[in-house]
């Protein structure tokens, strides 16, 4: 495992991909050079990616891009520039379009995540959840779940469980039991 500008991208003894991010906000913001360094590939190729994404307008130059002010040391002199800085969006669109084993890595990563979000309609990094609390984002997770469980269809849902089982009703029953528990919960 390395770790490459606030993204690393690694294997699991086990097969599975995992991916760690530092974000600075709500993204994080890469050059060029470091994001070939993190798919292990060249700046040009980088480029030649960055170049097509824009063309067929994929994502949006100004408000992927931002410059940054750096400073080189040449020679006895520091250099200050301006340089590309590139957004977690453009990072995961070059995912999806450089050929190396890192970014193979991240597909299958994102595709994993992608199909739990199809199928059960969420997916969680629960040892994000469980490390940090989630950060700001444990708040908004609970007050969605409160949602979720409020809604109606929910409730529809579970008046139909107890009607369906209403008629064998036992309140000592073990079924009746663990019921009453699931609804409450």
């Amino acid at each position: 495992m390395e770790e490459k500008n606030n993204i690393v991208i690694y294997q699991l003894e086990d097969g599975k991909t995992k991916i760690d991010v530092k974000l600075d906000g709500e993204t994080v913001w890469l050059s060029q050079q470091q994001m070939a360094e993190l798919y292990d590939t060249t700046k040009q190729n980088i480029s030649l990616h960055i170049k097509n994404i824009f063309e067929e307008e994929e994502l949006d130059e100004d408000s992927t891009v931002k410059e940054f002010l750096t400073v080189q040391q040449e020679g006895n002199r520091s250099v200050e520039r301006k340089a590309k800085y590139y957004n977690l969006d453009m990072i995961i669109s070059l995912g999806y379009r450089i050929k190396s084993k890192i970014a193979t890595n991240f597909r299958k990563w994102a595709t994993e995540r992608l199909k739990e979000y199809i199928i059960k309609g969420f997916t969680m990094d629960d040892e994000r959840l469980k490390g940090n609390g989630g950060g700001n984002y444990w708040k908004e997770l609970l007050a969605r779940i409160k949602d979720i469980r409020s809604s109606e269809k929910v409730l529809y849902r579970q008046v139909l469980d107890l009607y369906a089982i209403a008629v064998d009703y036992d309140p000592k029953d073990s079924k009746s039991i663990e019921f009453f528990k699931i609804v409450q919960n």
